[in-house]
């Protein structure tokens, strides 16, 4: 027999042993993930199962729900008290009004002042986002008893209450550059040094909603490079 056909059998039949050989490992590697894929897929199914089924998570929900409910009712409590809406009062109701919530702001308002129709402007933003505060005005000219017992010398003129004590006042616009031109978030800051309003905004809610789905976004979009890698 030829000795170069011999070595070319020989050749031939070394490489398509090669070939055998690496078809094997890469049909090997291929059951190997998708047994991997598998068994991962059941872990996720376990997981999920374990948490619905967790007491500690239902309770934290139980819980979650509990707190909203209160919450509501704290808030529907607050609105029959006349929170959540500037309105505007007569002498006769002050008293009853300063002393039926723990914080109250009251503006001394002239209605022929063009500053206390940039005060009311401010105001009436704010009042729907501190439910936990009442906002009211009254109009100094009909209410000559209680202007002169609070010493209002200036208009517009807001007083801030505690528990029907009045503890500290906003007088023109002294406190805000004495500018006409001045932003509510101003006024706000202001209010919230003096300890008058404190609640979390609705905004802030979406804020925080918003910030939670974005980071759930993220979280996913990561996951799905670290599973393209």
């Amino acid at each position: 027999m030829d000795p170069d056909a011999v070595k070319s059998t020989l050749s031939n039949l070394a490489f398509g042993n090669v070939i055998a050989a690496a078809a094997r490992d890469y049909q090997k590697e291929i059951l190997s993930k998708e047994k991997a894929q598998a068994t991962a897929a059941s872990h996720d199914e376990v997981d999920l199962d374990e948490l619905l089924d967790d007491p500690e998570l239902e309770k934290l929900h139980a819980d979650r729900i509990a707190a909203l409910k209160k919450e509501a009712e704290k808030r529907e409590v607050l609105k029959r008290q006349g929170h959540g809406e500037y309105r505007e009062i007569t002498e006769g109701d002050f008293l009853g009004e300063v002393t039926g919530s723990e914080k109250v702001i009251c503006h001394f308002y002239h209605r022929e002042f063009y500053r206390c129709k940039i005060m009311d402007k401010h105001l009436k933003a704010l009042t729907p986002l501190y439910v936990g505060t009442k906002f009211i005005k009254l109009d100094a000219e009909n209410a000559p008893f209680f202007v002169a017992k609070l010493a209002i010398k200036t208009l517009p003129c807001v007083i801030l209450f505690k528990k029907g004590i009045a503890v500290d006042r906003l007088v023109g616009f002294q406190d805000l550059g004495s500018k006409d031109d001045f932003s509510t978030r101003a006024l706000e800051n202001i209010l919230k040094m003096k300890g008058i309003i404190d609640e979390m905004k609705k905004d802030d809610d979406e804020e925080d909603d918003e910030s939670e789905s974005k980071n759930r976004r993220v979280r996913s979009s990561t996951t799905q490079d670290s599973d393209s890698d």
